[in-house]
């Protein structure tokens, strides 16, 4: 980045955001002001970030009137599909990391390492993949370039942080089957093929998400794929 960019972190108290604030700060870039938003429940709490505290703001329709560059969305297909437009009007480039725009025409998705030239091609809003499509993505591109992919079968094994802080306290409870926050069935010592809502092709949504993103990627509608995705009992890590 260059000098006097302003940069806004949508969702900066959830679990996504939180992340996200951990690598800026690990990437440190200079000369770059950032403002933290949250939903009205969070707002007017501290957040401890670039070694100081960070005051968040409430998102609202107002929130982009002041000049922002960059606005990093980490707050959910909602929050982006309301308040996304409203920053790209004010001259704001989104990076959204929330699935809402990612199978739009119009919206590039991108993983950089794999088809950073996409990037050019937005009209203010990029997206950013599922999870998993990320990891998948990077030697798969690799793959396809050298020898080109006929048919893609996925199985990908994801961590409850996947399914946000209640995922987190579901594993955390164990074996208590009367006190589930997220999951339909105890996620303790549990592995559950069953992330999202099911469709009616039969896979669930996960799983189709990882699907389409990937052809979306990779520039080939056509191409066969299959996808299998199971959450399983550890805090981190997807596979």
């Amino acid at each position: 980045m260059s000098n006097n960019y302003k940069v806004a972190i949508v969702g900066a108290s959830g679990l996504v955001g939180r992340t996200v604030l951990r690598v800026l700060e690990e990437k440190s870039f200079p000369h770059v002001t950032y403002t933290l938003f949250s939903s009205y429940k969070s707002a007017g709490s501290k957040i401890r970030f670039l070694n100081q505290d960070y005051v968040l703001c409430e998102l609202n329709e107002n929130s982009f009137d002041n000049h922002f560059d960059y606005a990093i969305f980490c707050a959910g297909g909602t929050v982006s599909k309301n308040y996304a437009p409203i920053a790209t009007s004010k001259g704001c480039i989104v990076i959204d990391n929330s699935s809402y725009f990612r199978m739009n025409p119009d919206v590039p998705l991108v993983v950089p390492e794999a088809n950073a030239e996409d990037i050019s091609c937005n009209n203010g809003i990029i997206a950013n993949p599922n999870c998993s499509t990320i990891q998948a993505i990077l030697p798969l591109k690799a793959l396809d370039k050298k020898y080109h992919i006929k048919r893609i079968v996925y199985s990908t094994y994801q961590a409850v942080s996947g399914a946000g802080r209640f995922g987190i306290e579901d594993l955390e409870n164990k074996s208590d089957e009367n006190n589930l926050k997220k999951f339909p069935y105890s996620i303790h010592n549990n592995c559950i093929p069953h992330i999202d809502i099911f469709l009616e092709n039969g896979y669930t949504k996960e799983e189709y998400k990882m699907i389409e993103e990937t052809r979306k990627i990779l520039h080939n509608p056509n191409l066969p794929i299959t996808a299998t995705a199971v959450r399983v009992p550890v805090v981190n890590c997807h596979r």
